[in-house]
């Protein structure tokens, strides 16, 4: 199996070197600058990951379907930003803050393409599976995106509504990643589906983590201003739960719908909202549900044959992704 640090060593050498077009420089330069701000690269350090269960030693038929991950979680960033009015992304100006609405449309269209042209260079023995998986995969982000902005345009959201949400959000991208890896791998379909599912389920874990932090986070270590979900009316874990249990709701809405333009009125509906998530018990309930889905990501290789090895290193990755809720 591929050591830990070798894989992370494979990861910082591939995000330096990746390479765009340099003209025309309004399209590309995005690109290059939604890559150099970097983050965590959840996404093909677990396709790595996955990969590295089965194999001894990465090659460009994986690693450019890893890279492609990245670029195209990227693309969905570049574009989700606009639609929440984002100005901060990782702690830098975001890319229709930085050019404009315009050059951010069309550079992450540019983003998607090019993330398709990466996943195509998987080997060809499993190309039509991992296209195949990739293409339902990105329809999927795209349909928990729509539901993202549907609703926020509702007072209250049922749980089950919030989880199918963020599985398609969130939670599908990183389940695409692990059995990716798998699939290249050349692994059998019980570890490709198992993978799957730990994948999932971990990406449950760390959307919670991420509303739980939008609220209570550290900004300088968020890379983002806390309280975007609540100025946004997003549906986050926080607000669902509080709209469910909260004894006035009517009062919650009335907060929710305040309007806040000024860094005064922005700075008072975020603390009165998070009070009321306090009084709740939201906020440690948030941090045990991170923990509940974290847990049931592990069980979802109880199954399958990989020694304590390959599942440990597997646990020490879902506890490093969430980690930082609890």
């Amino acid at each position: 199996m591929i050591s830990e640090a070798q894989l992370n060593r494979t990861v910082d050498e591939l995000f330096s070197g990746i390479e765009f077009p340099d003209e025309p420089a309004g399209l590309y330069r995005p690109l290059s600058y939604m890559i150099e701000i970097g983050g965590k690269r959840i996404r093909p350090k677990l396709c790595l990951l996955a990969y590295s269960l089965f194999k001894d030693a990465f090659d460009g038929g994986i690693l450019e379907p890893a890279a492609g991950l990245e670029v195209f979680h990227s693309f969905t960033l570049i574009h989700d930003d606009i639609m929440d009015k984002s100005d901060l992304r990782r702690g830098k100006p975001t890319v229709w803050k930085k050019w404009n609405e315009q050059t951010a449309i069309l550079s992450g269209d540019v983003m998607l393409i090019d993330s398709y042209k990466r996943i195509a260079r998987a080997p060809v023995e499993a190309l039509d599976s991992v296209l195949e998986l990739f293409s339902e995969t990105a329809a999927q982000v795209c349909e928990g995106q729509q539901l993202d902005m549907d609703f926020e345009n509702e007072s209250c959201v049922q749980m089950e509504d919030y989880e199918q949400m963020i599985g398609l959000k969130t939670a599908v991208l990183i389940a695409c990643a692990a059995k990716m890896g798998a699939l290249i791998a050349g692994a059998d379909s019980s570890f490709c589906r198992a993978l799957y599912e730990y994948g999932y389920r971990l990406g449950m874990a760390f959307q919670i983590a991420d509303d739980y932090l939008d609220a209570f986070g550290d900004e300088k270590v968020f890379g983002k201003p806390i309280g975007g979900d609540i100025l946004n009316n997003k549906k986050s874990w926080l607000t669902v739960q509080a709209m469910l249990k909260a004894p006035d709701r009517q009062a919650l809405e009335d907060i929710m719908n305040r309007e806040a333009n000024s860094a005064e009125e922005r700075k008072g509906k975020i603390g009165a909202v998070k009070a009321i998530y306090c009084e709740l018990g939201l906020d440690s309930q948030a941090r045990a549900e991170v923990r509940r889905y974290s847990d049931l990501a592990m069980d979802a290789l109880r199954n399958i044959s990989l020694g304590a090895v390959r599942t440990e290193a597997l646990h020490r990755f879902a506890e490093n992704l969430v980690e930082r809720a609890r």
